[in-house]
C-alpha cells in the first residue's frame, strides 16, 4: 500500500520505487527506506495516484476543512470575479497582481471562502499581519490565529510573517490547505522561498502589485505559487477603480558651492573604486566596497565622500525648499513625503513640523499618527522606508517623493500610497530629482512602469 506522511517539512511516499512518474522530484532516502520529496509536491503526487487510479493512505494531511464560509461578503468589482475566476482555472495555484489600492485582499477572502481549507496567511510585516488579522476575524466571524511578534497561536485561519513562516514551517506545513503569499514579491528570497517548500498546501495565491525583482527571481513564483493567472496595472484601473492621478518630476540645481563639493566627493569615491576595480552595478559591488574601505585611510576617506556626495544628492536644500512650496500648494491636502534614509526624514520631520515613522516608530505610535493623517490632526507625515507597502489611507492624495532607490517596485508601490479611491479625488505624485547626480539614472530606472508612460 503506497502511504503519504509528512515529516519536518518533506513529503514521504512509502510504497513507490525511485523514478516512479507519481513522484518524478521525490529521492530515494535509505535511512527511512522511502522517496523523499519537499513537501510542496503533496498536490502533483496526490493528483498523479489519483489518476492513476492507486489506493494509498494519506498520513501527510493534517488540515481541516473550515467550518463555515465567509459570514459578511463584499460585491466584487469585476476584475476581481475575473481574477479570481482565473486563479480557479488553474485548479487554486496562480499569483494575481493587482496595482495598490485594488483590493487585493478581498480576492484572497474570494479564494478563502470558494475552497474552504485552513488557511495561512503570510505578509511581510507585522503592520500587515494585524490588518489581516481583523478583515479575516469580521469576514469569517471565527477565531484567527497569529504566529510571530511574540504570538504562537495556531488555528483553522492563521495569520504570520514570512520570517516566522521560514523558522516554523517544518512543523506547521501538513496544518493548512490553502496558503495566501501577501506581497508575494518577497517569497523568491532563499529562506522565504524555503519556508513555501515545506508547506504541502495543494491551494496557494501569491498576491502582488509589482512582482519583478531586481535579481530576476521572481521567475521562482511559477515554481512556488503557480504562475502569473490574471494581471492588471495602475493605468487599466484608474479612474474607475483608483484614483486618477498624474505624476509630476522636479529637478533641482545644486548651488556652486554644493556642485563643487559634490563633484569633489564624487571624484574621490570614483578613484577609489576603479582603482580596486570594483564594478558597483555588479551584484557584489557594495559589498566589495565595504570590505575594501575598511582596510586601508584612503578606503575610509573614499566612504566619507560616498556619504557625503549621496547626502548633497538626497537632501539637496533646493529640494527641501520645494517640499515647502509643495506643503503649501496642498495645505488642504493630505501628504505622504517619502525619503529613502531615516535622517533625510527626520530633518524633514523637524524643519516642517511634521511627524516621522521610520523602521524605529512603535508600532502604537505609528497607528497614531496615521490615524491622525487620516481625521485631518496632521496635513503630512514623513517616512522613509516603512510606508511602501500595507498602509490604508484613502485620505492621503499627495506623495512627494524627496529621495528613493532605483527600485521601480518601491516607485510603483509610493504612488499606489494615494491611489485609493475616495469619491471623485485625484492623486498626485512629485518626485524631487537633484540634477546631474547619480539620482538622475536612479530616477529613470524606477520609472520604468507603465504607470509613469
Amino acid at each position: 500500500m503506497i502511504r503519504l506522511s509528512f515529516v519536518a517539512g518533506t513529503l514521504e511516499v512509502h510504497g513507490l520505487e525511485e523514478g516512479s512518474p507519481h513522484a518524478p522530484t521525490a529521492r530515494w532516502d535509505p535511512r527511512t527506506k522511502c522517496l523523499r520529496a519537499p513537501a510542496m509536491d503533496y498536490a502533483d503526487v496526490v493528483l498523479s495516484l489519483r489518476r492513476a487510479g492507486l489506493a494509498y493512505e494519506d498520513e501527510a494531511r493534517a488540515y481541516p476543512d473550515l467550518a463555515g464560509g465567509a459570514l459578511a461578503r463584499r460585491e466584487p468589482r469585476p476584475y476581481q470575479v475575473e481574477a479570481i475566476a482565473a486563479w480557479k482555472k488553474r485548479i487554486g495555484r496562480g499569483v494575481v497582481v493587482l496595482p495598490t489600492g485594488a483590493g487585493k485582499t478581498h480576492v484572497a477572502v474570494m479564494g478563502i471562502d470558494h475552497w474552504r481549507r485552513a488557511t495561512l496567511v503570510i505578509a511581510p510585516t507585522l503592520d500587515l499581519v494585524r490588518q489581516w488579522y481583523d478583515l479575516l476575524r469580521a469576514t469569517f466571524r471565527a477565531p484567527v490565529g497569529v504566529v510571530g511578534g511574540g504570538e504562537h497561536d495556531v488555528l483553522p485561519l492563521t495569520v504570520t510573517t514570512y520570517d516566522s513562516a521560514y523558522l516554523h514551517m517544518e512543523h506547521l506545513g501538513n496544518r493548512f490547505g490553502m496558503v495566501v503569499f501577501d506581497e508575494c514579491h518577497h517569497l523568491p528570497g532563499s529562506s522565504y522561498a524555503l519556508g513555501a517548500q515545506l508547506c504541502l498546501a495543494p491551494f496557494r495565491l501569491g498576491l502582488t502589485a509589482t512582482p519583478e525583482r531586481a535579481d530576476g527571481r521572481e521567475s521562482l513564483l511559477a515554481e512556488l505559487i503557480g504562475p502569473t493567472v490574471y494581471r492588471r496595472d495602475i493605468v487599466d484601473l484608474s479612474g474607475d477603480f483608483l484614483a486618477d492621478y498624474e505624476t509630476e518630476r522636479i529637478a533641482v540645481e545644486l548651488s556652486p558651492e554644493e556642485r563643487a563639493e559634490h563633484d569633489a566627493e564624487r571624484a574621490i569615491y570614483r578613484s577609489f573604486v576603479s582603482s580596486r576595480g570594483i564594478r558597483m552595478s555588479a551584484p557584489d559591488g557594495w559589498t566589495r566596497f565595504i570590505i575594501e574601505s575598511a582596510q586601508s585611510e584612503a578606503g575610509r576617506r573614499a566612504m566619507k565622500a560616498y556619504r557625503r556626495q549621496r547626502e548633497l544628492a538626497l537632501c539637496a536644500p533646493a529640494k527641501l525648499d520645494w517640499v515647502e512650496l509643495l506643503l503649501h500648494r496642498h495645505r488642504n491636502d493630505r501628504a505622504i513625503l517619502f525619503t529613502q534614509d531615516n535622517a533625510t526624514c527626520y530633518e524633514v520631520s523637524r524643519r516642517f513640523l511634521v511627524p516621522a515613522i521610520t523602521h524605529q516608530t512603535k508600532v502604537k505610535e505609528r497607528s497614531d499618527i496615521l490615524a491622525g493623517l487620516a481625521d485631518g490632526r496632521y496635513g503630512a507625515v514623513a517616512t522613509s522606508k516603512v510606508l511602501n507597502e500595507g498602509v490604508d489611507v484613502p485620505d492621503a492624495n499627495v506623495a512627494i517623493v524627496i529621495s528613493g532607490s532605483g527600485s521601480v517596485r518601491e516607485h510603483v508601490q509610493r504612488l499606489g500610497r494615494v491611489l485609493r479611491k475616495k469619491g471623485d479625488k485625484r492623486a498626485i505624485l512629485y518626485e524631487l530629482v537633484t540634477a546631474d547626480t547619480s539620482e538622475t539614472f536612479t530616477s529613470q530606472r524606477r520609472r520604468e512602469h507603465v504607470a509613469y508612460r
